[in-house]
């Protein structure tokens, strides 16, 4: 453990460049193997839970790199939020309810050419923000539109109508 301690240096803050440096390296590699036990959705479609768990994990890293949190019971912190968050979406796969409370529920804004005036106002949606939606899916007005959902991750999807 001596070794390991001249490597990264003390967690007073008073570490050398090259501990520093050290650290950075260390992290570097840990933070890649939390993602790789974190899964790619962890990173792919944020859900509330995945950002949060990135803010952490992102946070926790800089403080032990820069010596403001002690080397290793920081690492053990990241990596126990990490599995935890890995378990949490593992169980919401079992059991789909937990996984409705973690991600959301998808909402419906526009069926048929017809937008929910209603279902944009509960989540805080423009009219101009779901016109903006449908035109990054190049799609110009909602008549052409099948179905435009609210995803639990934030983002809107679209269904054309189908061509006649």
């Amino acid at each position: 453990m001596e070794s390991v301690r001249l490597i990264i240096g003390p967690d007073d803050g008073t570490a050398s460049v090259a501990q520093i440096c050290a650290r950075a390296v260390i992290l570097s590699v840990f933070g890649i193997i939390c993602i790789r036990i974190a899964g790619r959705r962890t990173f792919a479609q944020y859900s509330p839970l995945d950002i949060i768990v990135a803010i952490v994990v992102g946070s926790n890293i800089s403080r032990i790199m820069t010596g403001k949190a002690a080397f290793i019971a920081g690492v053990t912190a990241t990596l126990l939020i990490v599995v935890l968050h890995r378990k949490l979406a593992m169980l919401s796969l079992r059991w789909p309810s937990l996984g409705r409370i973690i991600k959301g529920r998808a909402v419906v804004l526009i069926q048929d050419g017809r937008i929910d005036e209603r279902m944009l106002a509960r989540h805080e949606i423009s009219r101009d923000d779901l016109l903006e939606a449908l035109r990054l899916e190049q799609v110009e007005t909602s008549d052409s539109v099948r179905r435009a959902t609210l995803e639990g991750g934030g983002k809107i999807s679209v269904v054309r109508c189908e061509p006649r």
